[in-house]
């Protein structure tokens, strides 16, 4: 009798210990390595489809890319596509956010992290330098390619290294077709994503993350990201923290002092309660023009912000 409870317990102890061993957070020495040479691949093949401009072939086949990669990398995705009157244009465009959900070896949803890019460019180089490029559209190098490809090499990282706590990553379509100066025309996937991550159906659905992080405009050379002014007005704790993490990484493209306010596509979800942080430097000369090229842009800037959202999401 008593061989037999000590049998039993000896196998609660190994599964309890299995457990706790699955669901462990990794230590900053056996982490995989963000690879900025990678993302920068991925930025590469970005801007090689065109600019992805919503509605138009390029922005479909970076829709079809981030799916498949997803699904080669066992991840589960799904599409959140809605009809939105283009607001430069006037006709009617659909547009497409993609959700690709990393499961956590724990098994528990709550304390979830929420990664974000948008993938579309924007339809007009309407910042170009010469007029006679102001209808062009902006390659869109930095200004989407960029926060896409980290989350793209992320994918690749988390396919084989599952994190202790469940990661959802959002593709924002439609956030860069507005006229200058009329935030109505922006943001409009994350717009509508944000207004119902909690319904019925939504991809979201379930428990609130402790913080979404927004990736736009992290690839230029010598990049320097500061504290984004409306993270830090509505989000500051959040906001602090994740610049902590990046000061203890010795990550110095981003630099703990105030920004300007950026309206993106974290606007939407900090109107709905979640804490959300900017990675942005908007002091980029080529934004809104047909410079907006890789040549712009480093595999070591990508590397900044990749390296610490992967820190975040393996040591919670």
């Amino acid at each position: 009798m008593f061989s037999d409870l000590r049998r039993c317990l000896l196998v609660v102890v190994w599964v309890g210990a299995s457990l706790f061993s699955s669901a462990r957070a990794f230590s900053a020495a056996d982490q995989p390595i963000f690879s900025g040479d990678r993302a920068f691949a991925w930025l590469e093949r970005q801007v090689e489809l065109g600019p992805r401009v919503p509605g138009t072939a390029a922005n479909r086949s970076l829709r079809e890319l981030i799916l498949a990669t997803a699904r080669e990398h066992g991840l589960s995705a799904t599409t959140q596509c809605l009809t939105v009157v283009d607001p430069l244009g006037g006709e009617e465009v659909e547009i497409c956010n993609v959700v690709v959900t990393v499961r956590g070896t724990g098994g528990s949803r709550e304390g979830r992290l929420w990664l974000g890019a948008h993938f579309d460019t924007r339809p007009i180089s309407d910042h170009d330098p010469d007029p006679k490029r102001r209808g062009l559209p902006v390659p869109g190098a930095n200004d989407g390619a960029s926060g896409t490809a980290v989350l793209l090499h992320l994918m690749e990282i988390l396919g084989d290294v599952p994190p202790p706590t469940e990661v959802n990553l959002l593709f924002f379509d439609g956030e860069d077709s507005g006229p200058a100066g009329d935030v109505n025309g922006f943001c409009l996937g994350s717009r509508h994503m944000a207004e119902t991550w909690q319904e019925f159906g939504s991809p979201l659905a379930g428990p609130a993350p402790r913080g979404l992080i927004l990736l736009d405009m992290v690839g230029q050379r010598e990049v320097r990201i500061p504290m984004e002014g409306y993270s830090l007005q509505y989000a500051p704790q959040w906001t602090r923290s994740v610049f902590d993490r990046a000061a203890e990484l010795g990550l110095t493209g981003l630099d703990p002092a105030p920004g300007r306010p950026v309206y993106d596509d974290h606007v939407p979800f900090l109107g709905q309660g979640i804490p959300a942080v900017d990675l942005i430097d908007f002091a980029y000369p080529e934004w809104h023009t047909t410079a907006d090229l890789p040549a712009a842009c480093s595999a070591a800037s990508l590397r900044q912000t990749g390296a610490l959202l992967l820190d975040l999401i393996l040591r919670p």
